[in-house]
């Protein structure tokens, strides 16, 4: 049991798939294009959606976390806008758990996406999700979601609240060792040749 007076009361949660919401006890945070400077490899398409920016937000995080400590889980719903800069389809920053051995569990609810996974031993698997499909991610996984669709990706997420986050490993490495980019009308990985190896 989480360490605390009394346990937590109950949550119910309630998720709106079109308005891309999470309504209960939870909490937003969001990230804006001028956030995700440095996250493109193309500067010049980079500067140019800038420019263009009308400052909505790109994606954002409802989450929920009504306890602490020990054995606490944190579930919440992440929602990407579709887009591109250059050939990179939209996506979130991406992260490693603080804690590295926490896993984390994502279940698509709309839109059409790709989950890119790297081990910070060189591995990489990048794994469609659709609504309907769970995509588990095991410890010692670097993760982000891409957006490979016309309309919002949003997933339902869950990881024990202690894991925390990484943000800095991937900016650490030159970006993730493989890139999502527009192939046809659909989508496929390239090497990034920034990707210097992650240092944990």
């Amino acid at each position: 049991m989480c360490a605390a007076a009394r346990p937590a009361e109950p949550a119910a949660l309630t998720v709106d798939p079109l308005a891309g919401s999470l309504t209960g006890t939870a909490e937003r945070y969001e990230k804006h294009l001028p956030d995700l400077d440095g996250l493109y490899r193309d500067s010049d398409a980079f500067a140019a959606a800038i420019r263009d920016d009308d400052g909505s937000p790109v994606y954002w995080v409802d989450s929920s976390t009504p306890e602490s400590g020990r054995g606490a889980l944190t579930i919440g719903l992440s929602v990407l806008r579709p887009g591109r800069i250059g050939d990179e389809f939209a996506m979130t920053r991406g992260h490693l758990h603080a804690h590295a051995e926490f896993a984390e569990l994502y279940y698509g609810v709309s839109g059409s996406g790709v989950m890119l996974l790297e081990s910070v031993d060189g591995e990489a698997r990048a794994i469609p999700i659709s609504p309907g499909v769970a995509v588990h991610v095991p410890g010692g996984w670097v993760h982000r979601s891409v957006n490979v669709g016309d309309d919002l990706l949003v997933t339902v997420f869950a990881y024990a609240t202690e894991a925390g986050q990484d943000y800095g490993i991937i900016e650490r490495a030159g970006g993730m060792k493989q890139l999502i980019v527009a192939d046809g009308d659909g989508w496929t990985t390239r090497l990034n040749p920034d990707h210097g190896g992650y240092r944990v």
